[in-house]
């Protein structure tokens, strides 16, 4: 049996900085500290972190001292409310969410009209969504006739597309084409890629990686938008693609079966999680 690693799999630049910034201020805080939401989502990440004396909490008027701002981000009431009410905050936004944050804002000041590629309930997306005035979230092709029509009717004639940091970059592309197919010429429609390059590079390995092997095994945490489209990539080409959050999700009694594994992982799965898939194989 041969075993294939994924070289992008695990912790991405931005998770990396969030998690381990957060475990040193841990360690030199003399009293609990707080998270605004899961600092990114990983259950053993967060558990890790709870045992270090951090608290998850969904409000900020919850927090009791130091409070974390995610890696996902927050909306901008936020920054207002923790200085009104006085409340420490230690800032660990991705920096590529942080640029999303920025061009929203600077079109939004613009007059443009924003179409938004993504998931409207994940956390990036609200808070980049606090930036904007006039939008639209399309999460699929299916969204975007919609998606046109709200446009069309605000007279609007200047419109950006922006996209969460971990969508799909085939999903990006279609959509785009799309976009510029049924829009009206007339239309200034500016064009920002900006899914992050560690997901590009991810979401490439993890095409190439699936075509070269009998069984895909995508580990990360199921609430992970960016692991989900890892699991959909792989199993457009291998069918037996498998989903875990640890090693001991996996069903042991079918590895045998197959002559070549490809392992990869989400951008908030923490190396010990890999080493512990890989281990199995190893036993």
């Amino acid at each position: 049996m041969e075993i294939l690693v994924g070289k992008t799999a695990g912790f991405c630049y931005g998770v990396k900085r969030a998690v381990e910034g957060v475990i040193n201020e841990a360690k030199q805080a003399k009293e609990n500290i707080y998270c605004l939401g899961e600092l990114v989502h990983n259950k053993q990440v967060i558990e890790k972190l709870e045992k270090l004396g951090v608290n998850c909490i969904e409000k900020i008027e919850e927090s009791k001292g130091l409070t974390i701002i995610r890696a996902h981000g927050v909306p901008k009431e936020i920054y207002n409310i923790s200085k009104q009410k006085n409340i420490p905050i230690q800032d660990y936004t991705c920096p590529n969410v942080l640029k999303i944050h920025e061009i929203a804002d600077k079109y939004n000041k613009e007059g443009y009209f924003i179409f938004l590629l993504g998931n409207k309930n994940h956390p990036e997306n609200i808070g980049t969504l606090s930036y904007c005035e006039n939008y639209y979230v399309i999460e699929k092709e299916e969204d975007v006739k919609d998606a046109i029509k709200k446009f069309e009717e605000t007279k609007i004639n200047k419109l950006l597309l922006i996209a969460q940091t971990t969508y799909s970059l085939k999903r990006f592309d279609i959509i785009k084409n799309i976009l510029q197919d049924k829009i009206n010429k007339n239309i200034e429609f500016v064009v920002k890629n900006t899914i992050c390059s560690a997901t590009m590079l991810r979401q490439k390995e993890t095409e190439e990686l699936s075509k070269k092997v009998d069984k895909m095994i995508i580990i990360g945490g199921r609430n992970s938008s960016n692991t989900k489209k890892l699991y959909e990539i792989a199993k457009n080409n291998c069918p037996n693609t498998v989903l875990i959050e640890v090693a001991s999700d996996l069903n042991e009694s079918d590895n045998n079966k197959f002559q070549k594994i490809g392992i990869m992982a989400g951008a908030s799965t923490p190396q010990e999680s890999i080493d512990e898939v890989i281990r199995k194989f190893k036993l």
